[in-house]
């Protein structure tokens, strides 16, 4: 019997089942706008330098996390097309299957000689790290040990993976410590887990602490670095490096998609670690490799963040002369005086938005951070640095922030 067919009008099951879909999620978004949390979406266009053209006119850019300022950088654009007429666009599968280029290997072998590691595996995104890594870590028998202002695809990784987690106040060693104590000793395995630069306040993770409790109750360290590498650090290395302890964190990851320019992630450790992440991590082993031509922009980006060490310290004579800008003005940011991370406490959504479109208006764009990004009530400003900034983009940038704050 061939398929019935419904007379010209008459709603079917799915129109039906869809229209229903439609009314629930549409209330759903109807409160989210109520309460100035709705997303939507922002045309970003060419970006030069710090500035980038939106659809609303070109705007000076303290939203990204374009922090040395590769993002636009033509030496990323050439390699990306070299590649992209040497191996063609899609790598054609799985790094397991047909899809692992040189381009692949080699960028592997580059992030592993810049943090004097055995290897490296690289990922098609942060997000994709951290939810494939952790899960092959740790399990049901495990337990996980998270700082409570982790970023979501960390958050999400420990939920991935199964394995009890306790949360310790952000940034609290001691609280950590008492947590180790308790819950410890029944676990098969412990994964301490950080932000090493935290994304939305701006300040480092206790690294010394955390490792040194790591020894003492035989636990790894794993650390995710996204903001860190290519900023902080001896040779932009992160923030293991900065306080002496390269080398001496477990699980490293890190990120392509800010200091360096362009898009990706890597883990790099031990040879062992990353030939058990090869087989086990499976946001690896289930996922097409990206294109060579991504690949080849992303060496470009690392080898130019290692041969120009200057914009490295552009970006930390930018973060300080922006933090002695805004607290000449009398206006309170979160976080430590020389992060690339600058949160400005707003408070109510409401009033984060209408801050973030006036900022707009007078030629800046900043983050309006929002719940569940953030806590209820921590609702913030987000204004990250790049070294790109000039001196008169910062001294403006305060100018308005002080304008508009006082409306």
């Amino acid at each position: 019997m061939g398929p019935s067919v419904l007379p010209s009008g008459v709603p079917t099951a799915s129109t039906v089942n869809r229209s229903q879909l439609d009314d629930i999620l549409g209330g759903d978004l109807s409160r989210l706008r109520g309460q100035n949390l709705e997303r939507v979406l922002r045309s970003v266009g060419r970006r030069t330098g710090a500035v980038v053209d939106t659809d609303f006119g070109p705007v000076v850019d303290f939203s990204s996390n374009d922090y040395l300022g590769l993002a636009s950088d033509p030496r990323l654009v050439q390699a990306a097309a070299t590649a992209a007429n040497d191996h063609g666009l899609g790598a054609g599968g799985s790094r397991l299957i047909s899809g692992n280029n040189p381009e692949h290997e080699a960028l592997d072998a580059d992030v592993a000689a810049f943090f004097d590691a055995d290897r490296a595996l690289t990922f098609s995104s942060g997000y994709a790290a951290n939810v494939g890594i952790i899960p092959a870590l740790v399990g049901r028998d495990d337990a996980i040990f998270a700082d409570a202002l982790n970023h979501a695809s960390l958050i999400d990784g420990c939920r991935l993976s199964r394995a009890t987690v306790h949360v310790y106040p952000h940034a609290d060693a001691d609280a950590l410590e008492a947590l180790l104590v308790r819950h410890r000793t029944p676990s098969r395995r412990a994964l301490i887990i950080t932000d090493g630069v935290f994304s939305m306040d701006g300040d480092r993770a206790p690294l010394p602490e955390l490792i040194d409790l790591a020894r003492r109750f035989d636990a790894w360290t794993y650390v995710d670095d996204a903001h860190a590498v290519g900023a902080i650090g001896d040779r932009g290395r992160g923030t293991a490096s900065e306080v002496g302890l390269h080398g001496e964190v477990d699980v490293s990851v890190g990120t392509f998609g800010k200091s360096f320019g362009a898009v990706g992630a890597f883990v790099y450790g031990s040879s062992t670690l990353c030939r058990f992440l090869l087989n086990r991590a499976r946001s690896f082993v289930f996922s097409t490799a990206v294109p060579p031509m991504q690949a080849a922009a992303c060496r470009a980006g690392l080898q130019i963040a290692i041969d120009e060490p200057w914009r490295r310290e552009r970006l930390r004579a930018n973060s300080a002369a922006l933090h002695e800008h805004i607290a000449s003005l009398g206006i309170g940011v979160l976080g430590e005086r020389d992060a690339h991370i600058l949160p400005i406490l707003i408070g109510a959504a409401d009033r984060v938005v209408a801050v973030g479109r006036a900022l707009s208006d007078a030629g800046f764009l900043v983050g309006a951070v929002r719940p569940p990004t953030v806590a209820e009530g921590s609702s913030r400003l987000r204004v990250t640095i790049s070294a790109s900034h000039t001196p008169a983009h910062l001294a403006d940038f305060a100018t308005a922030l002080e304008r508009v704050l006082a409306l």
